[in-house]
């Protein structure tokens, strides 16, 4: 069923109507009674004193008959009531209701006239406007006649006409998301519950960046610095300086950057660490593209290069010997340093080769610190694999021994002049 609603927001419950309220339903005797239920019709006249209290009086009437007897025997109850209605008043015209009341009962049993008992009566039920003019209603009553103390219940569905409604005045403009700004002047009317909003109706822009407040992580954006979805400063290249105060706004993903934005340069040599093979030179030397120092090689001195067997980093006597010869070297001549380069031949896997040439480097370096006496700082390592081979090689398990391979299991050694 349609229902066209009132726009009043208490309809029924306005103070200064009156209402007829005819209705029908059902009544239900208190068993002792050895009476039938049968339906009800009555009628309803009330006056509302204010918005929420009103007063009633009512006539119901039920056609019935005895039961619990060889022969059923024709019952009439006449019912009056007088009684007071508290209203709850919901929006759009819905009135629920509580009520209680006292009066008379009338049984009348084969036309003998059973005499009135008195009742109270209390119960509940809802009210709702159809047009300005009429509503309908559902109410249920427990009426206690008190002569016997019977228990019975009404339970009725009717019609109600309103007379003397005052002149409805026209509705305040609704404010629909409540945001205290009506909707005849709200530019954004969905605003959602609680967020502060300007004189338009539109969620706070404190910084002007175009995320509302609300949604806004970095609310205090400088004025025209472009925001990504949560209003904070874009990071295009994501290293966590800002494009507004990134000075190398394309740094590779991963790279430690300072307040600049730039990526860290450590030893200060103009080639940042992460380009950087050298990052511990000394400031003021000259370095290479790999920020390494530029290598000036002393034509008088130079280092013999020493071999390894197959898949191992240890020194084997013929590398002692000439290790103990390159030391001697080193130590007459205090103003160089030493670049070791570990090598390897070309079988196995290029990162375990990678490794394995690191480890060889690493071994030299141990026994010149730990047996010559060597400053560490004088001694540099590098790890070139198969990368640089000193004779071509195909890696094959029979060859893994060949001359070819021999010679490219070594460490070599570059004499730098700072």
């Amino acid at each position: 069923m349609l229902f066209v609603i009132s726009n009043g927001a208490y309809g029924q419950a306005e103070k200064g109507l009156l209402s007829i309220n005819p209705h029908i339903g059902g009544y239900i005797f208190d068993n002792d009674q050895d009476i039938k239920s049968d339906p009800v019709y009555g009628i309803d006249i009330g006056y509302n004193i204010t918005d929420h209290l009103g007063v009633e009086g009512s006539v119901d009437f039920i056609e019935t008959e005895t039961e619990g007897s060889p022969t059923d025997i024709p019952a009439r109850a006449s019912i009056y009531r007088v009684g007071g209605l508290y209203h709850f008043p919901l929006e759009e015209g819905v009135v629920p209701y509580i009520a209680v009341g006292t009066g008379l009962i009338n049984l009348n049993i084969d036309r003998d006239d059973d005499g009135n008992d008195f009742l109270v009566n209390y119960g509940a039920g809802l009210k709702f406007l159809v047009t300005d003019r009429l509503g309908m209603r559902a109410d249920l009553r427990h009426i206690i006649a008190l002569d016997d103390t019977d228990n019975n219940v009404m339970y009725t569905v009717g019609l109600t006409y309103l007379f003397g409604k005052k002149e409805q005045l026209p509705p305040p403009p609704r404010d629909s998301d409540g945001d205290g700004v009506t909707d005849d002047l709200d530019k954004c009317p969905g605003t959602p519950a609680g967020v502060a909003v300007d004189a338009d109706g539109c969620p706070k822009d404190s910084d002007g960046d175009g995320v509302p407040d609300y949604l806004d992580k970095c609310p205090d954006t400088p004025a025209g610095v472009a925001v990504d979805s949560d209003g904070c400063p874009k990071d295009s290249d994501g290293d966590g300086v800002p494009d507004y105060l990134d000075k190398c706004p394309d740094t590779p993903a991963g790279v430690a950057v300072d307040s600049d934005g730039c990526p860290k340069d450590s030893d200060g040599d103009g080639v940042p660490d992460y380009l950087d093979k050298c990052p511990d030179t000394p400031a003021g030397v000259a370095v290479d593209a790999t920020g390494c120092p530029v290598v000036i090689e002393k034509e008088p001195i130079a280092l013999n290069s020493i071999y390894f067997e197959f898949d191992r980093a240890t020194l084997t006597q013929e590398a002692v010997e000439t290790l103990n010869s390159n030391m001697r070297i080193i130590r007459e001549n205090p103003e160089i340093n030493v670049r070791i380069e570990g090598h390897s031949c070309a079988h196995g896997p290029d990162d375990y080769n990678l490794r394995l040439s690191e480890r060889r480097a690493n071994a030299i370096k141990e026994y010149f610190v730990n047996e010559g006496g060597i400053a560490e700082q004088r001694l540099r390592t590098i790890a070139y694999g198969e990368t640089r081979l000193a004779m071509p090689e195909v890696p094959t398990p029979s060859n893994k021994n060949a001359s070819e391979a021999r010679a490219n299991r070594r460490a070599q050694f570059t004499v730098i002049m700072y």
